[in-house]
């Protein structure tokens, strides 16, 4: 962890909002850490100015958000939709699942709810895997086909 003052205007509204540096390690200084919603902490990653990750909520820059893009996911019924990061995956009408899009391809690899994950394991868009925390630990304890 560190802090640094503020030097970049990522989303153009002429105020300072990130720090620029060389997240990629390309030798370049042209990715920033971005703090959009003022709160102190970056919670998203600027990748040579093109490519917008945002913190999953599980301390990862996971989620491609490509300038207010949003991501492509399956719900349970099999429609797809677009949102995320956090949308009502099981139905039960909380936007409380929390979708991670690990390979950056824009759709939902991973889905993490109460005491529940989803995993597409083979990379169609289905969720495969259901992995279930029953005494709340935060790892899974079992794991079932969807």
């Amino acid at each position: 962890m560190w802090t640094a003052p503020l030097d970049t205007d990522v989303d153009g509204n002429g105020t300072l909002d990130a720090v620029g540096l060389d997240v990629d390690g390309d030798g370049g200084v042209d990715d920033a850490l971005a703090d959009l919603d003022g709160d102190g902490i970056a919670d998203h990653a600027v990748l040579d100015g093109q490519s917008y990750f945002t913190d999953d909520g599980s301390g990862t820059w996971a989620v491609s958000v490509d300038r207010g893009g949003q991501l492509r996911w399956f719900g349970l019924d099999g429609v797809e939709r677009l949102g995320g990061p956090s949308v009502d995956l099981d139905g039960d009408g909380q936007a409380g699942d929390r979708l991670i899009d690990i390979d950056g391809n824009g759709l939902a690899d991973r889905a993490l709810g109460d005491g529940l994950a989803y995993v597409d394991t083979d990379g169609d868009g289905t969720w495969d895997l259901t992995l279930t925390d029953s005494d709340g630990d935060g790892r899974a304890d079992s794991a079932n086909a969807v």
